[in-house]
């Protein structure tokens, strides 16, 4: 992440609000399950099997899903080349789209599946040689590495080296907030403002730097 020039910055710290906000619509929806943060539901998959709960069976599921999205994205960057930030983001567009129109005409687990798969190939716009650089929907990792900055920083490193990591985590957490904020108001449909907010990255993306920067 620090070596990512900051306007890639910008445009990961904007993605990382987007999946807050769609992971946000889906928890509300699925009454506490995620469509982005597979760590929770691989917890709630061990637990629904100890307690022989449905649990077990919608978390498998939705991992199993994002795992597909995982893979889809990825082949859309290898096939892109140079231009896969891109055509990630298009497809990323395109899947939260179809999650949208599908909420709206057509089965719930449908639109659960397209917004799922949408997550999973998010995690393909920041990668060099196959590998993610950049996690978006995620923060695991990347509250790791704030409190090894930090550490470097009171051991006498570099003053302010972790501040990317903060925005990071701070994006993901306002993109929650307004995705827990909207949902009542409109429910699932919130979508629609996720795909254009999609959309409008993707767009964004075109004019930033080359991919063999992401690193």
């Amino acid at each position: 992440m620090i070596r990512t020039p900051k306007s890639l910055q910008g445009l990961a710290i904007c993605l990382s609000a987007l999946a807050g906000f769609v992971d946000a619509l889906g928890f509300l929806k699925l009454g506490g399950f995620f469509v982005s943060f597979m760590s929770g539901n691989s917890t709630r998959m061990s637990v629904g099997l100890t307690e022989g709960s449905q649990d077990f069976a919608i978390a498998g599921a939705l991992i199993g899903t994002f795992l597909i999205g995982v893979i889809f994205g990825s082949m859309v960057a290898h096939l892109a080349h140079a231009n896969r930030r891109v055509a990630v983001l298009a497809f990323v567009t395109l899947l939260l789209a179809t999650g949208a129109l599908l909420n709206m005409y057509g089965p719930a687990w449908a639109a659960i599946g397209a917004v799922v798969l949408a997550m999973g190939s998010e995690n393909a716009v920041f990668q060099r040689d196959g590998e993610v650089t950049i996690g978006l929907t995620y923060m695991t990792g990347t509250l790791v590495k704030l409190g090894q900055r930090l550490t470097n920083a009171l051991l006498g490193g570099p003053r302010f080296a972790w501040l990317p990591y903060l925005a990071l985590w701070c994006g993901l957490i306002a993109g929650a907030a307004l995705g827990a904020f909207v949902y009542p108001k409109i429910g699932f449909s919130a979508l629609w403002f996720a795909a254009a907010a999609a959309a409008l990255l993707c767009l964004w993306s075109m004019f930033l730097p080359a991919d063999d920067l992401d690193a």
